[in-house]
């Protein structure tokens, strides 16, 4: 048997091309599909930011060397120059003036410095001012420094500076430095496109309703597509019984798929349709439980040959297969980190593991930050693994682990 390693080595492997081949497209920076896309290329900033020179403050734009003498016992007196607002064109101001100045608007030539509002006297703007900019005194008693309050152009990015780099996740404030230097598209990596087939003949058509005997809710397509979309991917599904023409014609008319991930029907029972329709495939065991039934290769999709990747029926065994094998792919094709954070833990009790199996099993901290299993190892217990907060790690080599043991546990 594989091991874990040699597996998910060889998947990645399997996908190395769909990941290579994905390509770019043009996507609006407010388009409700950008947050969490991967940049294409490096973009250029191709104006500085801030555009131009601003108060960082509702005040008085001044010189600093008419403030250079003011004390709070001698404070310096200077008449009030017109009023100048944020969306203003740029103005001067002759040495010896105090422009009242709003938050955002362009500081006049040559003034080198802001002064609050609440730092003057009076501490407030005069309506009269505001009106028409008749002549009108405030006064200061402590100097101000050059660049106070100031937000000069060029001081978050310079023309022609670096604006964001290739393989970097768009996030709100990444989004927001590219409108704030008038970016409206970005190039943006081609998400995959995964298709999530689930097998079986005892699937319900749909989740809720009447069961007939017999009959099970499907958790897989589900479960499967909501952790492929997390990953920043594409998915669609379609759900088939154990008929190999069903799933001949379900693959066959599909188009643009990148990846086909299937669930059920490769075990070595009567009715495994998609061990007995693909035979293209190859199906093996490896050193892991849950998901020791495994199967990869190229299949027909639509026009396209595509990878497969096909993970056990039970639930469990197929999210702990996708969480092992399939996830970090998926999350590095999207540019995000593609491991869990992992770390070492105390267990808080003694467990007994299958002997040559790389054991996955589902846990939670106790009070004591160690970590406790939650349900048993077995792969039906969706429910169970539903409320663990961790996933624990038994190695190959071990079969019994003791209290206060140290394992490797995966923060899901």
């Amino acid at each position: 048997m594989k091991t874990v390693a040699e597996y998910r080595h060889l998947i990645a492997e399997l996908l190395a091309p769909v990941g290579q081949g994905l390509g770019a497209e043009a996507v609006r920076i407010d388009a409700p599909e950008v947050v969490g896309r991967v940049i294409a290329e490096t973009l250029i900033a191709e104006r500085d930011l801030p555009i131009f020179t601003n108060s960082q403050m509702d005040g008085y734009a001044v010189y600093s060397a008419d403030l250079a003498a003011a004390t709070t016992d001698s404070p310096v007196e200077l008449p009030v120059a017109p009023m100048i607002a944020a969306g203003s064109a740029p103005t001067e101001l002759l040495p010896g003036l105090a422009a009242p100045i709003m938050t955002g608007a362009p500081l006049p030539a040559d003034a080198d410095t802001v002064v609050p509002i609440e730092r003057a006297d009076p501490p407030r703007f005069h309506s009269e001012e505001m009106n028409d900019g008749d002549a009108h005194l405030v006064r200061f008693s402590a100097p101000s420094a050059p660049g106070t309050f100031v937000r000069k152009a060029g001081s978050d990015i310079a023309q022609g500076e670096v604006l964001i780099e290739a393989g970097t996740l768009l996030t709100p404030p990444r989004l927001g430095a590219l409108a704030a230097s008038g970016v409206l598209e970005v190039p943006v990596r081609r998400r995959a496109s995964v298709l999530v087939v689930a097998t079986g003949s005892e699937l319900a058509g749909e989740t809720g309703g009447e069961l007939e005997p017999g009959q099970i809710f499907d958790a897989n397509t589900a479960m499967l597509l909501a952790a492929v979309r997390e990953c920043g991917a594409e998915a669609r599904a379609v759900r088939v019984a154990d008929d190999p023409e069903a799933l001949r014609a379900a693959l066959g008319s599909q188009t643009g798929i990148d990846l086909v991930l299937s669930a059920g029907g490769i075990s070595a029972g009567a009715f495994e349709v998609v061990r007995q329709t693909l035979g293209e495939a190859a199906f093996e065991h490896i050193g892991m439980q849950p998901g020791g039934p495994q199967g990869h290769g190229m299949v027909q999709a639509g026009s396209r040959s595509v990878p497969l990747v096909a993970f056990p029926g039970n639930p469990v065994s197929a999210l702990i297969s996708f969480e092992m094998f399939v996830r970090p792919v998926l999350r590095e094709w999207a540019g995000r980190s593609p491991w869990r954070v992992s770390r070492q833990v105390r267990l808080a009790e003694g467990l007994d593991s299958v002997p040559g199996k790389h054991q996955v099993r589902r846990g939670e901290f106790d009070e004591y930050s160690h970590v406790r299993m939650v349900g048993g190892a077995s792969s039906h217990l969706l429910h169970a693994y539903s409320r663990a907060s961790l996933l624990v790690h038994i190695p190959q080599e071990v079969d019994h682990l003791d209290a206060g043991d140290l394992v490797e546990v995966w923060e899901l």
